[in-house]
Formats: C-alpha cells, sequence, structure tokens
C-alpha cells in the first residue's frame, strides 16, 4: 500500500484536473456550453429517458437541468416526445440526428484540443493514462453500485 503522502500527493493532482476540465470546456463552441455539451453527451450513451433521470446523471437540481434542455430543444439537438409508459404530461427526452451532429463536432474539437496539447506523449502513454483513468473511475464507481447490480455502471464519455 502506497505511504499516505503518496495519496495525499494524488489528491493534489487530482485537484489539478479541474484547470485541465476547463480547459476544454472552453474549447466548446459559444452556442453550446458544458451543462447542454453535458446534457447531449447523457443522452447520447444512455438513450432518451424522463427529465428526472436527467437530473440524476447530471447531479443537478430540476430547473438546472430544465435550462440545459430547453437550451438543446431550442437548437433542434433533443426533442421532447410523449412517454408511451407515463401519464400525458410525461415526456421522454431524445437526441435529434442535429444533437448527434453537435455531439460530433465537440468532440472533435475536445479531440483536437487533446492532441495539440499531448503532441509530445507517445501513443503508449496515451493509452496508459486512458487505462488508469478508468481503472481509477472504476474503483469509485464499484462502490456506488447496488448489491444486486449485473450490469456494471455506464461507461462516461471521455472529456471533450
Amino acid at each position: 500500500m502506497a505511504a499516505q503522502t503518496r495519496y495525499a500527493e494524488l489528491a493534489r493532482q487530482l485537484n489539478s484536473i479541474g484547470a485541465l476540465r476547463r480547459g476544454l470546456l472552453r474549447a466548446l463552441p459559444a452556442d453550446c456550453p458544458s451543462g447542454p455539451a453535458a446534457t447531449l453527451s447523457l443522452l447520447h450513451r444512455h438513450g432518451e429517458m424522463r427529465m428526472s433521470r436527467l437530473c440524476e446523471l447530471l447531479a443537478i437540481d430540476m430547473s438546472v437541468t430544465s435550462r440545459h434542455v430547453a437550451h438543446t430543444v431550442d437548437r433542434g439537438w433533443v426533442e421532447r416526445a410523449t412517454d408511451p409508459g407515463g401519464d400525458r404530461r410525461s415526456r421522454l427526452l431524445r437526441l435529434t440526428p442535429e444533437g448527434r451532429a453537435k455531439l460530433g463536432e465537440l468532440h472533435e474539437r475536445s479531440a483536437e484540443l487533446l492532441a495539440g496539447r499531448l503532441a509530445d506523449w507517445s501513443d503508449p502513454e496515451i493509452g496508459e493514462l486512458i487505462a488508469m483513468l478508468e481503472r481509477l473511475r472504476e474503483s469509485f464507481t464499484r462502490d456506488c453500485r447496488p448489491a444486486d447490480a449485473s450490469v456494471p455502471p455506464p461507461t462516461p464519455a471521455p472529456a471533450r
């Protein structure tokens, strides 16, 4: 087991990831800030869902989620469809082809930024970083699963 000082240094390094994430978010186009971008990503990863489920996945309250959804709906990236399993007021959120295209643009921008910043990294180094981050994420999500979960939790999209 690593010494306590190593864990303290790891905690400091993980805190600095916030600055890296903010750099990635600055690469987002003006018409799609981080909240709507996260909305598109989650709908792509999990498929259509109710607003309440999106709130859970975003880990934000309903009013903020509603603003993100309204932003995406206004631009034609997401549509609200009647939920056949709910009452007449219940709606499912669904990614549109335009939303898929916007998400592709977001991923491309992020990939270009990362390619530029990591140009001096070798392919094996990038692969090692990806593997270690996946392992770290799994270490944190493993304890959050219900005891009877037979399906692993969804894999978050790479930060883009």
